[in-house]
């Protein structure tokens, strides 16, 4: 009997080891699709290195999560509501904020020029003033003045979380109009950090006496929500439900003594794909966090709060793309073959240098060719910028490297942090160029159409920021 032709080719490679076609993943006659769209075009269009931004994905994740929640509550009779707050943190763009508010998303703030922001999205007749601007993070005294100043301009449920005790005594000088607060609650870590309490929020112990001292009393001061995060994010784990009967029971504490206090933040921690692997039950887990609520109020017979979160990464990660040539391969031993490519992980994607993370990494092209293990090799001089595994396995695997066969990668789903992390438009490690970055977005009939919203930086504008 003859034997079958082995498969050895790229496009083998990834059918035999995921589940593909996936969401958001497709492949016609040997080239990548992100969401429909096929990237080679928008490679002979704008070039690479090339950051994309696939807008209509933010909408489907605010949905996505309004649904678990809604579907959640609705299965075990939840009397409260949920309301979707957006991390301002993960992604400040323009673009990126009105999107956000085209979905009815709330905000949540983490420094005082996130107010900037704020007021000028109102200004533009972006954002209303009835939306809750959950404002998180140490308080400077500018973060403070500006948060007042929200309030005393109209912005009804601006809501500052208060992170350690001192902090409310401005806002009892400074907000003309009664305010609403937050407390955070300062969360046990994992026994794999270096430390074993979050230096963020209000020990849990302290946090009834200091309600009964400085907010009880005040007839300018409401006492509304009760913040709570695991850095970890929402993980099916012993340590994340315990921190969370932690967190409930000091919301029934108060409760039986603060009739206003009708909210509980979860903060954020769904995660994203990171891998063609990826699992995640988001069904499972938004239903059990909902339903532990409920039980816990139910047996302890006070009302179910409000649920809000504040999901940052959950809704603008998916959305991102990198895109780089492989400009040439070195071979500088008998088993490792670096490719080069035309960008720096460093500079363009920081995470994958300094917490080793992973993203969705696959040919954009040549599918159908061989596929070999390589080493992945940024231009800077430094000796990590490179990328050698992905989240399931501790390799790389490409089409074989051709010179007269030009390669196209794409490292996917980076939407959160990186701009920021990586200094946008700023000056980078070796002076790398901020890459050109590229809108996508579909139009009433679900056609795609792309804007250039930043040109690869010029050598003019970091001689500037350097002073020259």
């Amino acid at each position: 009997m003859e034997l079958g032709a082995l498969k050895n080719k790229y496009t083998d490679l990834i059918h035999q080891t995921f589940d593909f076609p996936q969401e958001g993943f497709s492949v016609t006659d040997n080239e990548l699709n992100f969401h429909d769209i096929p990237l080679m075009d928008i490679i002979k269009q704008y070039g690479t290195p090339l950051r994309i931004t696939y807008l209509p994905k933010i909408g489907q994740q605010i949905q996505k999560a309004r649904k678990l929640f809604n579907v959640a509550m609705a299965k075990v009779d939840y009397k409260g509501n949920y309301t979707y707050c957006y991390c301002t943190k993960s992604s400040h763009f323009s673009f990126i904020m009105e999107e956000v508010i085209k979905y009815d998303a709330h905000l949540e703030t983490s420094s005082a020029f996130d107010i900037h922001i704020i007021r000028e999205l109102y200004e533009q007749g972006e954002l209303k003033q009835n939306k809750f601007i959950v404002c998180n993070g140490f308080k400077t005294d500018l973060y403070k003045e500006y948060i007042c100043g929200l309030l005393n301009d109209g912005f009804v449920n601006v809501i500052p979380v208060l992170d350690n005790k001192e902090e409310l005594e401005y806002y009892k000088t400074h907000a003309q109009k009664k305010l609403q607060l937050g407390i955070r609650i300062a969360a046990d870590e994992e026994p794999s950090f270096e430390f074993y309490t979050s230096r963020l929020g209000i020990r849990h112990k302290d946090i009834k006496d200091y309600y009964i001292e400085k907010i009880k009393d005040n007839p300018n001061l409401e006492l509304k929500m009760l913040h709570f995060f695991i850095n970890k994010g929402m993980k099916d784990s012993i340590f994340y439900w315990t921190e969370l009967y932690k967190c409930l029971g000091v919301y029934l504490e108060l409760k039986k003594i603060c009739p206003t206090l009708d909210t509980l933040n979860i903060g954020g921690g769904l995660p994203i794909r990171t891998s063609m692997n990826f699992e995640y039950d988001y069904e499972y887990m938004v239903e059990e966090i909902v339903k532990q609520i409920k039980l816990f109020c139910e047996q302890n017979e006070v009302d179910e709060p409000n649920i809000f979160s504040e999901f940052g990464s959950f809704t603008v990660g998916e959305s991102g793309a990198h895109l780089f040539s492989i400009i040439d391969q070195k071979q500088q031993n008998d088993t490792e073959r670096w490719n080069m490519i035309d960008g720096s992980f460093i500079t363009s994607l920081p995470d994958t240098w300094g917490i080793n993370q992973r993203f969705i990494l696959m040919a954009v092209n040549n599918w159908d060719k061989e596929y070999q293990r390589v080493n992945l090799g940024g231009l800077t001089c430094d000796g990590m910028d490179y990328y050698n595994s992905e989240a399931h396995v501790n390799s790389v695997f490409l089409p074989k490297y051709e010179k007269e066969a030009p390669l196209y990668i794409g490292l996917f789903h980076t939407g959160a942090y990186q701009e920021s992390l990586s200094g946008y438009g700023g000056i980078k490690h070796c002076l790398i160029p901020s890459p050109k970055h590229v809108l996508i977005d579909t139009d009433e009939n679900g056609e795609f159409y792309t804007r250039l919203f930043a040109k690869e930086q010029s050598y003019k504008s970091m001689l500037k920021i350097l002073g020259y």
